[in-house]
């Protein structure tokens, strides 16, 4: 079982909010001095910022720096950006991970672009809705080992950054309320950094985002056509992605915590034994509920850059998007031999979305052809994305 680790702080959603002349937000709604932090376009809502961790200008500097530097791994091999690379959307392109001391991980690294959009983080926990919770799991947690940064090796690594005397900087800046000593240098800051920069990750300038705000000529005829199956009854895609973000995982500055919806579904990838069991490695929400219908339940991630953030499904089992679609085509996926053989199209878990269809090679190349307007080219060369260290040489 995976030993989560989150924070002790509150889950006060910033509805509306504006920076002083430090840079912080006050309680009053100030939109424009948002969108300019985030550069973040008209047409894309204002996301939800905790308010225990106003969003300034110096976290986020400060963040950057800490997601591409090895020093924050217990071992110094591996950063975020180990399995989180701009050239991929901030996916890996791997089946699934190794871990900075070698330990294989099980679950494929998702793409980070518009993360701040979603309701729940992880491909299945139904109880991180903040960044700053989810990201002690890669740091902290010592089954899998990620990052590997335990209780036991925790002060070594905050030394290397407070006898750094670019980071006592950065973290003074970032966090100036504080001792300007040494001290001042703590896990929870570190994680509170990473998060805001993570939350400056938006992808809203792919062809469908030009096509969206009046230029008729960024999508292909075969992309329009791929758009209006996607939203057709026959694919149905719209119905676990959806909205902005295309998926059900969804929320701005302007939704509720009490009006979240369940955002998980067992989409038929496998039905282990015939009773809708995923395999033992990883059931999905269950693992964490034990609750014998949340087996298989997963998070429907968005598809902005989709076709950057292959291998595909919570393991990485399907290696194209034309797979994926033959999956749902299906109304599952079929095991034929193994510990995990069964057909995923009669499980009884599977969600009632799934129910397959008939469908055209030229009517799937369409789906894909517009699946493919979602990268957003702009997002992966973004300066204010890039390793810092990098730009250093």
């Amino acid at each position: 079982m995976i030993r989560f680790f989150t924070l002790v702080c509150g889950l006060a959603l910033l509805s509306g909010c504006e920076f002083d002349s430090n840079s912080t937000f006050t309680n009053t709604d100030d939109a424009q001095s948002l969108r300019s932090l985030l550069d973040l376009p008209d047409h894309m809502p204002l996301p939800a910022i905790p308010d225990y961790n106003p969003l300034t200008q110096e976290k986020i500097t400060l963040g950057r720096f800490l997601f591409y530097d090895t020093k924050l791994s217990a071992n110094q091999t591996q950063s975020c950006a180990s399995c989180h690379e701009q050239g991929r959307a901030f996916a890996d392109g791997l089946t699934a991970p190794l871990g900075s001391s070698g330990h294989q991980l099980v679950r494929n690294s998702q793409g980070l672009g518009n993360v701040v959009y979603h309701s729940t983080l992880t491909w299945s926990n139904n109880g991180f809705f903040e960044l700053e919770e989810q990201l002690n799991v890669p740091i902290r947690a010592d089954n899998p080992i990620e990052l590997g940064v335990t209780d036991a090796v925790l002060p070594d690594v905050l030394t290397r950054f407070q006898q750094d005397p670019d980071y006592q900087t950065m973290f003074n800046l970032a966090f100036p309320d504080t001792s300007s000593d040494k001290s001042n240098i703590t896990m929870n800051k570190i994680i509170f950094a990473l998060a805001s920069f993570v939350r400056t990750m938006i992808s809203a300038s792919s062809p469908y985002d030009k096509y969206l705000l009046g230029d008729k000529s960024a999508l292909t005829q075969q992309q329009i056509r791929g758009f209006q199956l996607f939203n057709g009854e026959k694919f149905e895609c719209f119905h676990c992605h959806s909205g902005v973000n295309f998926s059900s995982s969804y929320r701005d500055a302007n939704t509720a915590l009490d009006a979240l919806q369940f955002p998980f579904f067992n989409n038929g990838l496998y039905n282990v034994g015939g009773d809708g069991s995923y395999p033992d490695e990883d059931q999905g929400l269950y693992d964490l509920t034990l609750n014998p219908i949340h087996k298989g339940l997963f998070r429907p991630q968005s598809l902005r850059n989709i076709a950057l953030t292959g291998p595909y499904m919570h393991d990485g089992s399907i290696a194209s998007l034309r797979g994926v679609i033959e999956h749902y085509a299906r109304g599952g996926s079929i095991t034929l031999t193994g510990k995990n053989a069964g057909d995923g199209r009669v499980s009884p878990l599977k969600s009632g979305l799934i129910q397959g269809f008939d469908a055209t090679e030229e009517e799937i190349d369409a789906v894909i052809a517009f699946l493919e307007s979602l990268t957003d080219d702009k997002f992966i060369s973004n300066p204010r994305f890039s390793n810092p260290f990098t730009e250093q040489r």
